[in-house]
């Protein structure tokens, strides 16, 4: 006789499958946060491979010397489907300084993206100067932009360290070079 049962029996959640292959609830929980750890779970601190960011280098918002991008710390608690600060940063490559026409992470005005807990960017970015009247602009782009990656963003403009060339990336350089822009002749202070 076939089972009379048309409702089928429940079946494990994702976090219940996880947590039986690792018999660990903690490890468990921390793979649910963040599924770029599952590869970490259950190594110590010293062989421990993967970081928050997904990157293979150490700890969370750490640099890797061997990376072209810019040294902007990331921090995310990544989940399925939802976007990781690495995604914020690629996108903020499309919104662009409209004084200068290069994006604001290539100019250096981008100092650290973070995903909170609820999948929220928040950016910490600067301006060329304080008494820029742009930042209006820029917000709207970064809105422009963000749509449909993340629900929420916040940016939180500060002016310390003050940004200056150096924060500039080579490919920033390279953009600004191909608009005439010297960087050799530009002059040198102090020291």
């Amino acid at each position: 006789m076939a089972d009379d049962n048309l409702v089928p029996e429940p079946q494990d959640s994702v976090y219940q499958s996880v947590q039986r292959a690792l018999g660990d609830e903690e490890a468990a929980k921390k793979v649910m946060m963040n599924p770029n750890l599952a590869g970490s779970v259950g190594k110590t601190d010293e062989t421990a491979d993967t970081c928050g960011c997904g990157n293979d280098h150490g700890a969370c918002g750490c640099s890797d010397s061997g990376n072209d991008e810019p040294d902007i710390p990331l921090k995310a608690i990544d989940d399925i489907g939802r976007a990781t600060a690495r995604d914020v940063q690629e996108a903020l490559h499309q919104v662009i300084d409209p004084e200068l026409g290069i994006d604001v992470v290539d100019l250096g005005l981008v100092y650290g993206i973070e995903i909170d807990e609820l999948g929220r960017a928040i950016i910490t970015m600067t301006l060329t100067t304080p008494a820029c009247p742009l930042t209006d602009l820029i917000e709207d782009e970064t809105a422009s932009v963000l749509a449909g990656l993340v629900e929420e963003f916040r940016i939180d403009w500060t002016w310390t360290p003050p940004w200056s060339i150096e924060k500039i990336t080579p490919e920033g350089q390279a953009q600004l070079a191909a608009l005439g822009f010297n960087f050799d002749n530009l002059p040198t202070y102090g020291a």
